[in-house]
């Protein structure tokens, strides 16, 4: 499992792959879950088992083993 930074303020875009009964979760839960780890201006989009998702980091720096789900992230300026 790869390690992944979080800087205060910055905006990051994810590519979300989901197994089988992952993917029935709607975005509105997906987005809740990021929620629930710090993220704030939380957006999910798409269907199944790929979603792509964007939020903003409002707190401290922080550093965290990336979920397996988390195909790929990038911080978007």
């Amino acid at each position: 499992m790869s390690t992944f930074t979080v800087r205060r303020g910055q905006r990051y875009r994810a590519t979300i792959t989901l197994g089988p009964i992952e993917q029935f979760a709607d975005n509105e839960t997906i987005a809740s879950r990021l929620r629930d780890a710090g993220f704030a201006q939380v957006t999910v989009s798409g269907a199944g088992e790929t979603r792509k998702a964007e939020a903003v980091w409002p707190n401290a720096d922080a550093s965290a083993p990336l979920p397996a789900q988390i195909a790929s992230i990038v911080e978007v300026a």
